[in-house]
């Protein structure tokens, strides 16, 4: 039986070596990831990004056995657990600590844990993870939670990957002016505020809603080739963390639903907030089902997905087919300032004798 065949049939030990397999980028490895590929597209993708130190890996730990509770039903939701530990610069390791904090998990079938490493890739993700994310979801996990790496003001990767993406935040983690203008809280679905037994929690969330109030009601949009995948222009309306806005696609304007991102207080360690957490998530999932958002944020990931690896694959045929010496002598003029980089990229590329 080969791997496609056992990986739908949940084999977990063949699951194992596909993503083995595509983490080292192996040729068998994608081609398996190309068969499994038609059986995607069932699993909700939950993304759980920010800064270090805001307890994530609690917050997914938690998340983990709260699916897997599922209020005592006797089916509950089969949960994969993707988490991107950042590799070092200087030798390439990644301690991949997550599955150590997660070790209460174990021992459920229900539950796949995989720590893989950035590998020097930044956005909060690593470049393969998103054919990992694919095979978890053919081989029918029902949730896929997708932790980041402790991402920064601009790393949001995760948003072009994740349905539904939870940005967490802690007390005592900077100044209000710093949450408002931190870029990572633009890409929020759901904004947590964790460790929410700590001092000055009322003051994060404060500055949390001052931010939202400055969002809406225009909503959020993501920048794509310098042009926006939707323009809508506001009349606002709130109602029970939904907006009504002015879509302008037409001469004659039409009512669309905006979310607005809700807060919840957690304490990750302590189970606190997180059923709540799981409410919010799911009236995510139904707004985005409601609206068709959901096949739009998948289209964009495939696009953009499709994309990179356009720049990878040019990128590698191109310097095959142009010596080393004439790639290094153009190294060269760019370091003896006879040549700016951007010349020498366009001599190279249009295949110019320098």
């Amino acid at each position: 039986m080969d791997l496609v065949s056992q990986i739908l049939e949940g084999n977990r030990l063949a699951l194992s070596r596909v993503l083995t397999q595509i983490e080292n980028g192996t040729p068998q490895g994608q081609a398996t990831l190309d068969a499994l590929f038609p059986f995607t597209g069932q699993a909700h993708l939950i993304g759980v990004t920010g800064a270090p130190g805001t307890g994530k890996s609690s917050l997914v730990n938690q998340l983990a056995r709260a699916y897997r509770a599922a209020n005592g039903q006797s089916d509950p939701p089969s949960v994969a657990v993707v988490a991107v530990d950042p590799s070092s610069p200087f030798t390439g390791g990644a301690i991949l600590g997550d599955r150590i904090r997660m070790r209460d998990l174990s021992g459920d079938p229900g539950i796949f844990i995989r720590s893989m490493a950035s590998r020097g890739t930044l956005g909060g993700i690593a470049q393969t993870t998103a054919g990992v994310v694919q095979a978890f979801d053919a081989a029918g996990f029902n949730i896929i939670l997708i932790e980041t790496v402790g991402a920064g003001q601009a790393e949001v990767d995760i948003a072009r990957l994740a349905h539904t993406t939870l940005v967490v935040e802690a007390p005592g983690m900077g100044d209000d002016i710093q949450a408002i203008k931190a870029g990572i809280l633009e890409i929020a679905d759901i904004l947590v505020v964790n460790k929410a037994d700590r001092p000055g929690v009322e003051n994060t969330e404060r500055a949390l809603r001052n931010m939202l109030q400055l969002a809406h009601p225009a909503p959020r949009i993501f920048q794509h080739h310098g042009g926006q995948t939707g323009e809508v222009y506001a009349a606002r309306a709130e109602t029970d963390g939904v907006e009504t806005t002015k879509e302008e696609t037409t001469p004659a304007a039409v009512t669309a639903e905006i979310w607005i991102p809700p807060i919840q207080r957690t304490v990750a360690t302590e189970g606190e907030g997180v059923e709540n957490l799981l409410k919010l998530i799911e009236q995510h999932r139904a707004y985005l089902l409601r609206t068709g958002e959901l096949f739009q944020r998948d289209r964009l990931r495939f696009e953009t997905e499709l994309e990179q690896l356009l720049q990878r694959i040019l990128m590698i045929r191109w310097r095959e087919a142009i010596s080393d010496d004439q790639y290094q002598a153009t190294v060269e003029l760019i370091s003896s300032r006879k040549l700016s980089p951007r010349q020498a990229a366009f001599s190279l590329v249009d295949g110019d004798s320098i």
